[in-house]
């Protein structure tokens, strides 16, 4: 198997795990106020990337690669993207947060099964990433039905 080939789409998951991370920790201090019970499950986000992280720079240096630990290009546009969004829509400031974290957990879910797809990664790459894989889809479900409820109230 080529070493470099799996380095280079584990350092791509990386680069979305820091994203996913970076997204999470920018929510405004305004929808903890308005909704304090959404907190607890970005706070979940925040240390599930942080541990996901780990495991990848992990598997990186496992396989004698440089771990590229930042975010990504279209991560910061895609960020910048919501500031501008958010700046505009202050009075739906939770449903724009709540599409913005579903949005990102759908393209992140790509990324992983684009990823596993490749069938670059070894059988240890491929059962951590299944397995980040599966904890992105059940942020994905629930961030969903919190996004559809908000919408209702």
């Amino acid at each position: 198997m080529d070493h470099q080939q799996e380095i280079s789409v584990l350092n791509d998951l990386l680069h979305i795990i820091n994203d996913r991370k970076e997204g999470f920790e920018k929510v405004d201090g305004k929808v903890w106020e308005m909704y304090p019970d959404v907190k607890d499950e970005y706070e979940h986000m925040i240390s599930q990337s942080k541990i996901m992280k780990n495991e990848l720079i992990n598997l990186i240096t496992e396989k004698q690669g440089i771990p590229e630990d930042s975010t990504s290009v279209a991560g910061a546009v895609h960020r910048t993207w919501i500031d501008i969004k958010n700046s505009f829509t202050m009075g739906n400031l939770i449903e724009s947060t709540l599409e913005n974290v579903v949005f990102g957990e759908k393209a992140a879910i790509e990324a992983y099964q684009n990823a596993l797809d490749t069938g670059d990664l070894s059988t240890k790459s491929t059962e951590i990433v299944s397995e980040q894989l599966r904890n992105l889809k059940d942020s994905y479900r629930q961030f969903k039905k919190i996004e559809e409820y908000k919408k209702k109230e």
